[in-house]
């Protein structure tokens, strides 16, 4: 039969202070279940203290502690973590619970307090295997037991705590007035193969934390494997390679044509002050939403070659005087000043329908949703606007396009990757933790892509026309003769 037994200590050798959660007899390996059962919180637990869950495998009729036979393994209910800052509305200082506990006005926010772990995730071995006894492996060594009686060794079954399905999402705070908390316990066969890798995987996750990641970090992880397919989670692995793939090349690109051009010509400027500000802000977002690494820091690279590229569209240079910078600008020509107008046109329009949303979806939000600060509301109010209107701002150089009938001066080479990759976060937007903003953003960037490709087909390859490095292919034949 299975047993499980919640106690403070970390060991145990009889009765005493042990508590019988579950029991199940007549049980069998082949069966899954799933159970929620209540559990008593000490005293000790409930301030600030562990709990630990001891899972027997051992003879009916007989107690766990008394069965030569039996099989146990270990796993804390409990881990210490930051709590979570709580929301309130900016106007009214109401809470999201409408309950501030004493606990919470004792505990400093920056300091681990227990957290419950709903879920005990249970599995035993069922696979017959051979392994040469002088070189069975060290994680398959590390979870077997045996026992001789006479002249016969009984290798007794393997049982396995999955951790990885311990998932920030199900923690709860453990609070002083709490004295029964939910606990489901849920079983299901496992193979040798897959018990193997989950195991390592176990000891990656392990070794991310220290290496210094932190929970949070791991739990997207953890996440990356619990939540999704097998088959699915390998074509991720290999979709994920050419997502960094691309993002390098189309950063290199970018940089590359940027670094070249002499020109403005045809270049919206407005849009490119728009897309340093918007990539800046969703910066500060992803970071103040605490999101995973695997977004942030590619957001973090793009933000950085987005202020740069604002400098060279401005033509800015800066010297130094001393500590003092001072900043110079250069001049456009006749044919910069012509894009400058049919920018300050379509801008001159767009600010009519984009001004007034931004500033109402900010009012509304701040009336009607609670944030953790002022500075959480004003990230998000810009990072909304960003998102729910940012491919407006790609129309002043759709316009620009429109007016001169060309595309050519635009980096085709870099959108060309950044078109591979914007198809592969449609993919990623349903694998990796991230607001739903950011998500729905993904699929807004295809629509706009689908627009460019419209327009460069329509204004078909013109030799005259001037390039993205501001010269066209009739001078480069004059300065060749």
């Amino acid at each position: 039969q299975l047993s499980v037994y919640t106690t403070t200590r970390s060991s145990i050798g009889a009765e005493s202070n042990i508590d019988l959660v579950l029991n199940v007899e007549d049980f069998d390996i082949e069966s899954k279940f799933e159970r929620t059962v209540n559990v008593s919180v000490p005293k000790k637990t409930r301030n600030n203290g562990t709990l630990y869950a001891f899972v027997f495998l051992h003879h009916a009729g007989i107690l766990p502690w008394h069965d030569g036979k039996q099989v146990h393994i270990v796993s804390p209910l409990t881990t210490y973590m930051v709590p979570k800052p709580e929301e309130i509305n900016l106007l009214t200082g109401e809470s999201a619970t409408q309950q501030i506990e004493a606990e919470k006005q004792t505990n400093a926010l920056d300091e681990p307090i227990s957290h419950w772990r709903s879920r005990l995730t249970l599995n035993v071995m069922v696979e017959d295997f051979v392994f040469d006894g002088s070189s069975l492996p060290a994680d398959v060594h590390r979870y077997m037991k045996m026992v001789q009686l006479g002249k016969t060794v009984h290798y007794l079954p393997i049982l396995f705590i999955d951790q990885l399905s311990n998932r920030v999402k199900d923690l709860m705070v453990i609070n002083r007035s709490t004295t029964e908390l939910p606990l489901t316990v849920s079983y299901d066969k496992i193979s040798l193969g897959k018990l193997r890798f989950w195991i390592h995987m176990q000891d990656a996750v392990y070794s991310l934390q220290q290496f210094g990641f932190s929970e949070k970090d791991a739990d997207e992880v953890k996440g990356i494997f619990v939540d999704t397919n097998l088959y699915f989670l390998a074509l991720t692995f290999f979709v994920a390679a050419f997502h960094l793939l691309f993002d390098f090349l189309a950063f290199k690109n970018d940089i590359s044509f940027w670094k070249k051009k002499r020109s403005m010509i045809g270049m919206s400027t407005k849009a490119v002050l728009w897309r340093c500000f918007s990539t800046v802000v969703i910066f500060l977002f992803l970071l103040d939403e605490q999101t995973s690494l695997l977004v942030l820091i590619p957001a973090g690279i793009g933000a950085v070659i987005e202020l740069w590229k604002v400098k060279k569209a401005l033509k800015m240079t800066i010297r130094w005087q001393g500590l003092k910078p001072k900043f110079q600008f250069g001049a456009y020509n006749d044919s910069e000043k012509k894009t400058e107008e049919y920018d300050a046109q379509a801008m001159k329009y767009l600010s009519y329908l984009l001004y007034p949303l931004c500033i109402g979806g900010a009012g509304y939000s701040l009336l009607n949703v609670k944030y953790k600060s002022w500075y959480s509301w004003l990230i998000n109010s810009f990072v909304n606007g960003v998102y729910a209107f940012g491919f407006l701002f790609m129309l002043p150089q759709l316009f620009v396009n429109y007016k001169m009938k060309s595309v050519a001066h635009l980096p085709w080479k870099a959108f060309t990757y950044k078109a591979f990759n914007t198809f592969i976060d449609d993919i990623f937007a349903f694998i990796i933790t991230m607001p739903t903003s950011h998500r729905l953003a993904c699929f807004r960037d295809d629509v706009v892509f689908l627009v460019y490709l419209y327009q460069r087909w329509l204004y078909p390859v013109d030799k005259s026309r001037v390039n993205e490095y501001g010269e066209s292919y009739d001078e480069k034949l004059k300065k060749k003769s």
